[in-house]
């Protein structure tokens, strides 16, 4: 941990014991030791030049799809918030937007730029940055169908930029080097009606709206699709996905404490009124242990669980 003297220069927001789990969609989990937003990509940059090279530290951004477990999270804790959300429009096509920016609101800058191909991102709970980090996708479309490169900080706060190459993407996942903290992308869409696009999203919102438990506290899919290799040897159609494998297992309306897989989709976590994050990670293993135990499948988390238990 640094000393309060090496912070002297830092133009952000530091706060101690920040009850993080409070911006976490689930409202569950502890608090982060230390929580620093910075005000500024230079501001970053200074924090990580001053922060040792032998220290880990944690990078969140809007905590959609993630658990902060019971313990909290040691040491500094890095938010990219509002300072990191900038969206901009170039050449009728692109999308150039920071790592903060909420998904939707990118979607809804491409629509409102007449840019097709993008309003899929509005179907994915939270920021961009953990957009990219997961190959995050919905209703078809994949981050990196769209992506042609990341703005990154290195280690020692260096500027460098990769291509979607780089990031060697597949289904649900993406290699980021190892230190990089993405703090923007550029994604391109297509040029189309305003009218057309328009429609596309109202479309998708509508179907989130009518077949996902968003007005819960919830996060994104709770376990990725299994592949047709695992689901043949499993025993289950080629198309089987996530949610079918949890109601097949018993999952739809299980509780556990204060959490439970919902009633409405059963591929998402909520919590109830009073849930830990103990209680929505042993729920998730539980689905996980039942389905390995029935078809020798095993799930695989989609929610990311940081943090320490208690």
């Amino acid at each position: 941990m640094l000393k309060d003297a090496n912070f002297s220069n830092i133009r952000g927001k530091l706060t101690q014991n920040a009850p993080i789990e409070q911006e976490s969609w689930f409202r569950a989990g502890g608090n982060a030791d230390l929580l620093f937003q910075p005000a500024d990509v230079e501001d970053l940059q200074h924090f990580l030049g001053i922060y040792p090279a032998d220290q880990s530290f944690t990078i969140i951004g809007g905590l959609a799809n993630t658990i902060v477990r019971d313990g909290g999270i040691r040491g500094v804790t890095v938010q990219l918030g509002k300072p990191f959300a900038q969206i901009n429009v170039m050449d009728g096509v692109y999308i150039e937007a920071g790592c903060g920016a909420l998904n939707g609101s990118v979607a809804a800058a491409a629509v409102k730029a007449g840019i097709g191909g993008l309003e899929f991102l509005s179907g994915i709970p939270g920021s961009l940055g953990g957009a990219l980090a997961m190959n995050a996708g919905a209703y078809g479309t994949e981050i990196k169908d769209v992506l042609i490169g990341v703005k990154a900080l290195t280690r020692s706060g260096e500027v460098q930029r990769y291509t979607a190459a780089d990031l060697h993407m597949s289904y649900r996942h993406s290699v980021i080097p190892e230190g990089a903290i993405l703090i923007g992308a550029t994604l391109k869409g297509v040029a189309e009606d305003y009218e057309t696009v328009k429609a596309r999203m109202n479309d998708i919102k509508a179907k989130r709206n009518d077949t996902q438990p968003i007005r819960e506290k919830t996060g994104g899919s709770t376990f990725a699709n299994p592949s047709v290799p695992e689901l043949r040897i499993a025993g289950l159609p080629d198309d089987t996905k996530a949610w079918q494998v949890v109601e097949k297992v018993g999952g739809r309306g299980l509780k556990r404490g204060g959490a439970q897989i919902s009633e409405k989709h059963c591929n998402f976590m909520i919590n109830t009124g009073d849930a830990t994050a103990a209680d929505l990670e042993g729920l998730g293993d539980e689905i996980i242990a039942r389905a390995y135990k029935e078809y020798g499948l095993k799930l695989r988390w989609e929610i990311k669980r940081i943090g320490n238990a208690p």
